[in-house]
């Protein structure tokens, strides 16, 4: 890691509406081309929902009041980048304002998918904080050499 970086800390926002989850499709490097979460990082002296809310704001232009964030999901990701990432995930069911892209030059479509039958090409660190939301995982961790296995049955 380098010297004086510690994780950095990202949110990411699942707007949901009935069965449906709202996905946005990078551009750039980190995972061009591939569906990904409305999310960024913590900013300093912002809290968690207060920083999802503004995410959300930022990339598809809904308002969400940071109260009616509920956390869902945290995984403590490795490999992801230089240095190691917390990702905190939250569901928001009421927003107001209809999602659209805002970011144009970082992202290429905003589209609606059922949470059950989600596009093949999800970028691995978000697509963790979603499946983990479907099962009712509260932690998780990704890319770590001494990640547990999971034990089968």
């Amino acid at each position: 890691m380098p010297d004086g970086q510690h994780t950095i800390i990202d949110v990411h926002v699942l707007l949901v509406r009935s069965d449906e989850l709202l996905l946005i499709r990078r551009r750039g490097d980190y995972g061009g081309g591939m569906w990904h979460l409305p999310s960024g990082k913590l900013d300093v002296g912002e809290s968690l929902p207060t920083a999802a809310a503004r995410e959300a704001a930022e990339e598809v232009g809904v308002l969400v009041d940071p109260a009616d964030l509920r956390h869902v999901h945290t995984v403590h990701v490795a490999n992801s980048g230089p240095v190691p990432r917390l990702g905190v995930f939250f569901e928001a069911r009421q927003w107001s304002g209809e999602p659209h892209n805002r970011e144009p030059d970082k992202c290429s479509a905003v589209e609606w998918f059922p949470l059950n039958n989600l596009p093949d090409d999800v970028i691995p660190y978000p697509l963790a904080g979603i499946r983990a939301y479907r099962n009712g995982d509260s932690f998780g961790l990704l890319g770590w050499a001494d990640q547990p296995r999971p034990v089968l049955a």
